[in-house]
């Protein structure tokens, strides 16, 4: 019962995928694993009511490339000079330890060499996409495992690119090693012409351009889709994948500070388009090819779901990392990725291997995906289980995470909402008493004359409730707000309150019966600024007149 009309099919696809979606919640299961058994479901495996359309690949495409964008927005210069030789080392280490032992388990299961060489390679590789959407919605991107891990992924995209150009030399045969040599000498140029390109945009261009484009909510937002689809475009064109372009072009404005408003708009467009690539995922997953390879499907799983994570653990233990944050990092590869099914298909048209080991390779994706899903979701509880057997993994002293300094950043005792003449004031004298202060404010002249004189300041709309998770709350005493709208007020406490906000706010308001609104709604301290400036003024004059001689005013 296929369907061929596109606008129907979406309409079938959001519908299903609502109700899978209110089932998981339900049943409290992930939301991924829910949409990918919808993918299923609606895929030619079960009810054929969706085939694999360009228009959802589409969608799909726009979906990821706007992931890995939102992913380089939180990775600024800093941080990848400090999580790159350990994202590098832990990358090529997987890959290549994974690709050994997997090789020797695939023969040791009877597989021919030729097979046997494509399973172990396809199991070295982890999904980018599933696993960068976990840490977004766990929030846990900027922590030191998450850079770490999304480090390490691009490095596996890299790989990948190269694994492919060299089965496809080898598949054409003829002069495959001057082939394989001249495509790989190609790419090496690409990267670094497409890096140098990304340094000159960031040093002359994006500055100047984004200071003019924010003073339009709208017009920065359709430059930074329009920035993340290119960024992917360039990266494909130039023989990378389209997640390696997208995140160099979130790496470009990473070191602005339009990064955080961007990055909050965006969140919930990528959410929708992202549901795409699942049900694409799960509809492409053929199930009738998978009967006769459970057994070896489950051997190949439980490699790639422990054994993945154990060679992670141990390089990066090496290196000098906590037993938590390898552990932690580690469980991001207890996974194979979309690519592994890619390079099976690949495989199949070269003529190197038949349908029976795609489909294996196949059930070894649903199997790692499904289960790594829930080992991601509940990595603390189970890292609490498992510590007092993970000390092997961890040198006496982990220099490492001393030196690395990255826990330490954006904490701030006071969040101030605002730069207006009554919060630029404010800052300016909480910053006179020695307060570590983090301002937010909407207007990019304002952000900028501030970042000039010193301070930390990020550009953002405070009605986004996005941008409000993405501050530094856990570190933060205060969120004062110097916005006098009530509308704003209420919204920011709202938004507080989800989030489990365990300090104090303060906010501000033009009366005194919203004053006491306020305070009913939940606000510790309400500022009246001229009422409070009026007073202050009144009660120094009246001193002043109290304190002079015959009555005069000093």
């Amino acid at each position: 019962m296929l369907i061929e009309n596109l606008f129907v099919q979406i309409g079938a696809i959001l519908g299903l995928s609502v109700v899978g979606g209110a089932l998981a919640l339900w049943l409290r299961q992930p939301l991924i694993v829910a949409f990918i058994a919808v993918g299923i479901a609606l895929g030619p495996s079960a009810l054929n009511v969706v085939n694999q359309s360009h228009e959802i690949e589409l969608f799909a495409s726009l979906g990821i490339a706007l992931l890995l964008f939102v992913v380089g927005l939180k990775l600024d210069l800093h941080i990848i000079r400090t999580v790159g030789p350990v994202a590098l080392a832990s990358g090529l280490g997987q890959v290549l330890f994974t690709s050994v032992i997997g090789y020797v388990i695939g023969l040791l299961l009877g597989l021919s060499p030729v097979a046997a060489l494509y399973v172990a390679v396809a199991l070295t590789f982890s999904s980018t996409i599933i696993i960068v959407k976990l840490l977004s919605d766990k929030r846990e991107v900027d922590s030191l495992h998450g850079r770490i891990a999304v480090g390490f992924l691009i490095v596996q995209d890299i790989v990948v690119v190269l694994v492919m150009i060299g089965l496809t030399a080898f598949g054409q045969g003829g002069s495959e090693e001057l082939s394989l040599g001249w495509e790989a000498l190609k790419i090496l140029l690409k990267g670094g012409l497409m890096l140098l390109a990304v340094a000159l945009l960031m040093r002359y261009l994006l500055p100047w351009l984004l200071r003019r484009l924010a003073h339009s909510a709208e017009l920065l937002m359709l430059f930074a889709i329009a920035w993340a689809v290119l960024g992917a475009i360039a990266g494909d064109l130039l023989g990378f994948s389209k997640e390696v372009g997208a995140f160099l072009a979130g790496v470009s404005i990473a070191s602005t500070v339009y990064r955080e408003q961007v990055a909050a708009r965006l969140v919930s467009l990528r959410d929708f388009l992202l549901l795409f690539f699942f049900i694409e995922l799960g509809a492409s997953l053929d199930l009738s090819a998978m009967g006769d390879q459970l057994g070896a499907a489950a051997a190949f799983s439980l490699f790639v779901l422990i054994g993945n994570p154990l060679i992670v653990m141990a390089i990066m233990g090496y290196m000098g990392y906590r037993k938590r944050t390898g552990f932690l990092a580690g469980l991001t590869v207890a996974q194979i990725s979309e690519f592994s099914l890619i390079l099976a298909a690949l495989g199949l048209s070269l003529g190197h291997l038949d349908q029976a080991t795609v489909g294996l390779i196949t059930l070894v994706g649903l199997i790692t995906i499904s289960v790594s899903t829930y080992m991601i979701l509940y990595s603390h509880p189970l890292y609490e289980r498992l510590a007092p057997y993970l000390s092997g993994f961890e040198r006496k002293v982990a220099h490492r995470e001393q030196d690395d300094g990255l826990q330490d950043e954006g904490q701030a005792d006071i969040l101030l909402i605002g730069l207006g003449r009554f919060g630029a004031a404010m800052a300016q004298s909480l910053r006179a008493r020695g307060c570590h202060l983090l301002a937010v404010d909407f207007n990019p002249d304002a952000v900028q004359r501030h970042l000039r004189d010193g301070y930390a300041v990020h550009y953002g709309d405070a009605e986004d409730p996005e941008l409000i998770a993405s501050l530094p709350l856990q570190q933060s005493k205060w969120v004062v707000s110097t916005l006098r709208d009530r509308s704003l007020n209420s919204m920011l406490l709202h938004a507080l309150q989800q989030q489990g906000y365990k300090g104090r706010v303060a906010l501000s308001t033009t009366s005194r019966l919203e004053a006491e609104h306020l305070r009913q709604a939940g606000a510790d301290l309400v500022l009246v600024p001229y009422a409070d400036a009026a007073r202050e003024a009144a009660d120094r004059l009246f001193e002043s007149l109290n304190a002079s001689p015959a009555g005069q005013l000093r």
